[in-house]
C-alpha cells in the first residue's frame, strides 16, 4: 500500500504538467479564452454556415475553407442548411457551424471547441470575419499559404472564446504623398491591418509633396500636382537625388481598394488636407493662392510651408467642395478627415481677399484666438456642412479645436494627448494617435545610430515597442467623457520613407502592439505574452508572407 502512495505521489507533478494546456497564440489576445481539454480535428471538416448570414460572410467561410482543403490535403465542404440554428440547439451536432447571434456585441465573436463541434457566434459580418482571423491564429503558420502541409497539426484545443475590441475606431494611417506607394503596396498594409482586427485606414491622399488622387473637374491637380522634379537626401536643403518622384490612384483603382478593404473588415477613411499642405495644389491651380505668394512648385522638401490657400475667395472655397464631393463619392465610410494641421495664417494678414472676408464675417481677435484662427473656423464649419449634405462626419486634427468648432466635428489628438483630454472634455469625439506613443514613422530604438535614417533626431522622441504597448487611451479622461475616445490610430508618415521594405520595417511588429492597445481590456495586456506569441508565431507568418520587419529587441539573439 505505501508502494501505491509513493507512486502516486511521484506522478501527481507529472498528471497536473500533463492536464495543462497551453493557450494559443492570438494577438490580438482575446477578452476571454478558457481552455478546456481535448482537441478537435479540423481537417477535411464539413462546415455549416446559418442561412441567415450575409452572401460576404459566407463568402469569407468559403475563402477560409478552401485554404483549409488547400494546405491541409483534404477538402472541407461549405452548406447552409435549413434549420441550422434548430440542429446547433439539439447539442448533436459534429463539424463547425457559423450562426448569426443578435446578443453578440458589435464586431465581437464566440467560439466554442468541443471535440466534435465548433460553434462560432456573432452579429455582424466583423463579427464572423475575425472569428475567422482567430480560428487561423490557432491553426498551423502554412494556413497562411498556399503549399500543402500534409503532415500539419489541422487540430484545434478545445476552449471557450468570447471576444470584442474594447475602442471601435482601430486604425492605421499611411501617408502616400511623401512617398508614393502602389496599389499592391497599400494592399499589403490593409492585409496585415485584417490579420489583428484592425478596422480603419486613414489614407493620407493630398499633400505639399504631391496630389494622389484624381480629380476629374481638375486634371492638372494630377497631371502637375501629382509630380516633383526631385527629393531632398535626408534633411539637407541643398541636396537633390536627382529622381523625379510621383504617381496617383485613379478612379478605377481607388474603387479597387476600397472593396478590397471592406472584405476586410476595414473602412477607408480619406484625408483631403486644407487649408494648409496644399502646395501641390496651388502648383497647379496658382490662382487658389494669396495675393503676393508664389511661385508655386510641388515641395522637394519637407517641413511646413507657409503658402497656403486664399479661403477668402469664394472660388476657392468652391474648389474645396468640388474636390472633397468627388472624393466622398469614392468612399462609402461616414468619416471624411479635412486635415486642419499646421496651417500658417500669415498671408492671410495681408490678403485683401482673406481681410475682406473676415470683415464680412464680424470676425474679431481675442484672448482665446485670432481673426485669422476664427477665419480657419469658417473653412472647418463650412466643409463640415458641405460635407454633411454628402452624409459624412468630419475628422480634423487638433488645430481645428483652436477658436470655435461647430457641434459634431471629431478630434484627432496627435499633438501627444492634451488635445483628445480636452476635446473629450468639451464633448467633442475623439480619435487618440498622440506622436509620442502613435507616430510609427519615429525610430524603434533609443540608440538612433543602430536605425535606418527616420524622422527621430532626439532619443527620448523614438517609439519602442514597450512605449508603445504601455499606451493607455484614456489617461486623464474624466469618467464621463471616456465614451467620447472612439479609438485610437497609428500613423506612418513617410518623409523618410521610400521603399516598400522600409515601409514595412517601421510599420511591423510595431503594428501588433498597437492592435493590443486597440483591441484589448487593460487587464489583459501582458507585454511578456505577446513577445512570446510574435516569436512562437506572428513572425514566422509574417516570414511566409513575405514581409519585412524589425526584429524586437527582446527576441534578438
Amino acid at each position: 500500500m505505501k508502494k501505491i502512495l509513493m507512486l502516486i505521489a511521484l506522478l501527481s507533478p507529472l498528471c497536473a504538467g500533463a492536464a495543462k494546456v497551453t493557450p494559443p497564440d492570438i494577438v490580438p489576445v482575446p477578452q476571454k479564452l478558457e481552455m478546456t481539454k481535448g482537441t478537435f480535428k479540423l481537417k477535411g471538416v464539413s462546415i455549416n454556415c446559418d442561412p441567415a448570414l450575409e452572401a460576404r460572410t459566407v463568402k469569407a467561410v468559403r475563402q477560409f475553407a478552401d485554404r483549409l482543403s488547400l494546405v491541409s490535403g483534404k477538402t472541407s465542404s461549405v452548406a447552409s442548411p435549413v434549420g441550422l440554428t434548430r440542429t446547433v440547439e439539439s447539442g448533436k451536432i459534429k463539424g463547425l457551424y457559423f450562426i448569426k447571434d443578435a446578443s453578440v456585441a458589435p464586431e465581437g465573436y464566440k467560439i466554442s471547441i468541443g471535440r466534435k463541434a465548433i460553434v462560432v457566434r456573432a452579429s455582424d459580418y466583423n463579427g464572423f470575419f475575425y472569428s475567422l482571423q482567430t480560428l487561423r491564429q490557432m491553426l498551423p503558420v502554412s494556413i497562411y499559404g498556399t503549399a500543402p502541409d500534409l503532415n500539419g497539426n489541422w487540430r484545434l484545443p478545445c476552449c471557450e472564446i468570447e471576444d470584442a475590441p474594447r475602442f471601435g475606431y482601430r486604425g492605421i494611417l499611411l501617408d502616400c504623398c511623401r512617398h508614393f506607394f502602389s496599389v499592391d503596396e497599400v494592399k499589403k498594409v490593409l492585409d496585415v491591418m485584417s490579420m489583428f482586427k484592425m478596422n480603419r485606414f486613414h489614407w493620407h491622399l493630398t499633400e505639399d509633396q504631391g496630389w494622389r488622387i484624381e480629380i476629374d473637374k481638375y486634371p492638372k491637380l494630377t497631371e502637375i500636382g501629382a509630380f516633383r522634379d526631385f527629393t531632398i537626401i535626408k534633411r539637407d536643403l541643398n541636396s537633390n537625388d536627382g529622381q523625379r518622384h510621383g504617381g496617383f490612384y485613379t478612379k478605377e483603382q481607388i474603387r479597387d481598394i476600397v472593396a478590397y478593404a471592406e472584405a476586410r473588415g476595414i473602412t477607408i477613411i480619406p484625408e483631403v488636407d486644407m487649408p494648409g499642405h496644399m502646395v501641390a495644389a496651388l502648383a497647379s491651380y496658382p490662382e487658389l493662392g494669396c495675393a503676393g505668394s508664389g511661385p508655386y512648385k510641388v515641395r522637394t522638401y519637407w517641413g511646413v510651408s507657409k503658402q497656403v490657400l486664399n479661403v477668402g475667395k469664394e472660388s476657392t472655397m468652391k474648389f474645396l467642395e468640388d474636390v472633397c464631393d468627388e472624393v466622398a463619392d469614392l468612399f462609402p465610410g461616414e468619416y471624411f478627415n479635412i486635415g486642419g494641421d499646421e496651417c500658417p495664417r500669415d498671408e492671410w494678414k495681408t490678403d485683401p481677399d482673406c481681410q475682406a472676408k473676415i470683415k464680412e464675417l464680424g470676425l474679431v481677435s481675442d484672448e482665446n484666438a485670432s481673426a485669422e484662427a476664427r477665419l480657419q473656423n469658417y473653412v472647418t464649419a463650412r466643409m463640415q456642412k458641405f460635407l454633411a449634405t454628402k452624409g459624412k462626419k468630419i475628422i480634423g486634427w487638433d488645430e481645428i479645436l483652436e477658436g470655435e468648432l461647430a457641434e459634431g466635428a471629431t478630434v484627432m489628438s496627435w499633438r501627444g494627448t492634451k488635445g483628445g483630454i480636452k476635446a473629450a472634455k468639451m464633448g467633442y469625439d475623439v480619435v487618440m494617435s498622440p506622436n509620442i506613443y502613435c507616430y510609427l514613422d519615429h525610430c524603434q530604438s533609443t540608440d538612433l545610430e543602430s536605425e535606418p535614417y527616420c524622422i527621430t533626431t532626439k532619443p527620448e522622441r523614438a517609439v519602442t515597442m514597450p512605449k508603445l504597448y504601455g499606451y493607455e487611451p484614456l489617461d486623464e479622461i474624466p469618467e464621463e467623457a471616456q465614451h467620447h475616445i472612439l479609438g485610437v490610430q497609428g500613423n506612418l508618415w513617410t518623409e523618410f520613407i521610400g521603399t516598400n521594405e522600409y515601409l514595412e520595417y517601421m510599420l511591423l511588429p510595431r503594428l501588433m502592439a498597437l492592435s493590443e492597445v486597440q483591441w484589448c481590456k487593460p487587464e489583459n495586456k501582458n507585454y511578456e505574452r505577446l513577445l512570446q506569441s510574435l516569436g512562437n508565431h506572428e513572425l514566422p507568418i509574417l516570414d511566409l508572407l513575405g514581409y519585412k520587419y524589425r526584429m524586437p529587441d527582446e527576441l534578438r539573439k
